[in-house]
């Protein structure tokens, strides 16, 4: 039985999220059934990230079994082929060892968070960025975000709803950088909590606009409580760039 690797691109808006859902279209169910058109077989696709709904995918990685074997050109091209018109694109296929795990053998996430800061509103990039019409201090977003570099308990930074069994994490990196009149924020861990990259960037405005202070996210990190976490950002500015293996 042959286990498949595919790198997937998406644009998040038109669905609920990567993972099947009882109550609207989903990634994961838009390549299920687009397998099953190629295949006629019934399977389960695994992510290595279950975004959210409106989040988007560079380089989501996912994998799934088949009985039957097809050249990984041919699974791409089909894929893309049944998927229409959804906006998902199947980059890359490929044959992987049945020990692979999209999910759990993936060794680093890279998320990115664009920002628009400028008056008028996006036209060729609404829905892809987070527009914000007063300028941000990209600087102090840096300073702060380096507090929150390391391994800590982010529970400030968790949604509610979140199921990990702990909160601790290591967050590897936490970049602010300004190209124009747009603020990117890149974050690399393992793994994340549920709503952790956006409400860290939510908590990074409230310093760019100057209602925060940079050594105020050191105080919400450390009072543990979700109550210390500003807004959280929304969906349509965060990107799964890669995971690495």
């Amino acid at each position: 039985m042959p286990r498949y690797r595919l790198t997937v691109e998406y644009d998040g808006g038109p669905f609920s999220g990567w993972q099947r859902q009882e109550n609207g279209p989903s990634v994961q169910g838009s390549l299920e059934q687009a397998i099953f058109e190629l295949s006629g077989e019934r399977v389960t696709v695994t992510g290595a990230g279950r975004t959210d709904a409106g989040v988007h995918a560079r380089g989501q990685v996912a994998h799934f079994d088949l009985q039957k074997e097809f050249a990984p050109d041919k699974v791409r091209d089909a894929l893309n082929h049944h998927v229409k018109p959804a906006p998902i694109a199947v980059l890359e296929a490929d044959f992987t060892s049945p020990e692979f795990h999209a999910r759990f053998s993936a060794a680093a996430r890279h998320y990115l968070y664009r920002i628009l800061c400028r008056r008028a509103p996006p036209a060729l990039e609404r829905g892809r960025v987070w527009h914000i019409v007063r300028d941000l201090d990209a600087e102090a977003m840096g300073a702060g975000a380096q507090f929150l570099v390391g391994q800590h308990d982010f529970t400030t930074f968790r949604s509610s709803e979140c199921q990990a069994k702990s909160p601790v994490k290591t967050l590897d990196t936490l970049e602010v950088r300004r190209a124009g009149d747009e603020i990117c924020i890149e974050a690399r861990a393992r793994s994340f909590l549920h709503n952790q990259v956006r409400s860290m960037v939510g908590s990074l405005k409230l310093v760019g606009e100057g209602k925060w202070h940079p050594q105020d996210m050191h105080a919400a990190l450390v009072a543990r409580e979700r109550s210390s976490c500003g807004p959280v950002a929304p969906p349509e500015g965060l990107y799964l760039v890669r995971v690495d293996y």
